[in-house]
């Protein structure tokens, strides 16, 4: 007859045995998993960085989510639309026709010329304005391939299109300006649009590093003399920045720092004379406390084509001189005096 046998065992012993079971069934993570997590880490981490540095649709005068369309338009041959806005004298009678063209956060309706030409200085000399909103601004389509040389193929087909003839004349606004001069956090947000055109969009939307100080409109950029321009302009409720930046900020000031400061298809240093009859001149206006755009700049690009460049040199004034009492009658007598 088989005896059953018996065996005692120790608590202590029993507790021991419990802790090494316990520890025996918890999770053990397979060999080589935490490369795998790593690399899934860092997937999401270019997924968002990609999403972040990707601007939104715009929205476009007309479509079924974007502005109205209130503007006169032109249709380009590449079926894209140009709004324009006339001033002065009709065309038809106009013995003087000038294409304005915007600079940078502005659009058609602020062509400081024909807004504050003296309306006796139009009659008597006939003249005729027409601004334009330049692509993604205002009421004009955006142009994702836009460089300088396709911004001179806008006016020309504008003009064409018009009827303006073989001779009009050309003002230019604030449409430059000079990365070495500028405050140091510009100065970066200009290098970005120079060498990283794809993180101009973030760059100037985020809210780690300070962002362009002309579309932040930091007070930083303006001379004593803008500042006191600025405030008259907004007590008069002079303020198209809705309307300027209706289809996105990216297709209207973020793509013009692109084109802005990237690569040129010519060195302005480096042009000839485009007049070889020198029948007219460049006139280049230029305050000496201008911050946005530096009058060394200008100043040097003046001295190197002084033979069909005429510069005029302001004395206390800033980048918004044009506004000033009388300017604007000043600029455009000045300019046709090369047609007598």
């Amino acid at each position: 007859m088989a005896a059953g046998t018996s065996r005692k065992i120790s608590a202590a012993s029993a507790r021991s045995h419990t802790r090494r079971a316990k520890q025996s069934s918890g999770l053990t993570l397979p060999s080589g998993i935490f490369p795998g997590v790593l690399l899934v880490v860092l997937a999401g981490l270019v997924a968002w960085g990609y999403q972040a540095i990707q601007p939104p649709p715009p929205k476009i005068c007309g479509s079924s989510d974007g502005p109205l369309v209130t503007a006169s338009r032109i249709k380009l041959r590449d079926g894209r639309h140009l709004a324009y806005r006339e001033h002065g004298v009709s065309k038809d009678v106009a013995k003087i026709k000038v294409v304005f063209i915007h600079g940078f956060d502005v659009c058609r309706l602020d062509d400081v010329i024909a807004n504050y030409t003296s309306p006796e200085l139009v009659e008597e000399l006939g003249i005729y304005f027409v601004s334009y909103d330049r692509p993604g601004y205002g009421e004009s389509d955006p142009h994702p391939s836009r460089t300088v040389k396709s911004q001179v193929s806008d006016i020309e087909e504008l003009a064409d299109q018009l009827g303006l003839g073989s001779k009009f004349y050309l003002i230019g606004y604030s449409l430059g300006e000079a990365l070495y001069k500028h405050p140091p956090c510009d100065y970066w947000s200009l290098r970005v649009a120079h060498y990283a055109p794809w993180l101009t969009h973030w760059w100037n939307t985020q809210n780690w590093f300070p962002i362009l100080g002309a579309i932040s409109k930091s007070p930083h950029i303006l001379s004593r003399e803008d500042k006191e321009v600025v405030a008259k302009l907004i007590a008069k409720g002079v303020d198209n920045m809705e309307h300027v930046r209706q289809q996105g900020e990216y297709e209207s000031l973020h793509r013009d720092l692109n084109v802005g400061f990237g690569n040129w298809e010519f060195d302005p240093v480096e042009m000839e004379n485009p007049f070889t009859n020198n029948e007219v001149s460049v006139h280049l206006w230029q305050g000496d406390e201008d911050i946005l755009v530096p009058a060394i700049l200008q100043r040097y690009i003046a001295e190197r084509h002084s033979s069909w460049i005429q510069y005029h040199e302001l004395a206390g004034s800033g980048h918004f001189f044009p506004y000033l009492d009388g300017m604007a009658d000043t600029i455009v007598k000045t300019m046709l005096n090369d047609k007598e």
